[in-house]
């Protein structure tokens, strides 16, 4: 693996064999890190999005989880 930093952004360089779901898990993160970094939002604004996304989410999947 490699990283190299320029004047824009970070550039990581991993082999082509790289399983890449985990990397995909791994770089979802670190987009989540750096939204989470800018964000102005309180924490309870923030559990109160969470809860709605799970809400929501559990709404449109339940008749497909429970038979």
């Amino acid at each position: 693996m490699e990283i190299e930093r320029t004047n824009k952004e970070i550039l990581i360089r991993v082999s082509s064999d790289t399983d890449l779901i985990g990397l995909q898990r791994i770089l979802d993160y670190v987009k989540y890190r750096e939204i989470a970094s800018k964000s102005k939002a309180s924490q309870d604004q923030i559990d109160k999005a969470s809860a709605e996304s799970k809400s929501s989410w559990w709404n449109s999947n339940k008749s497909r989880l429970i038979k």
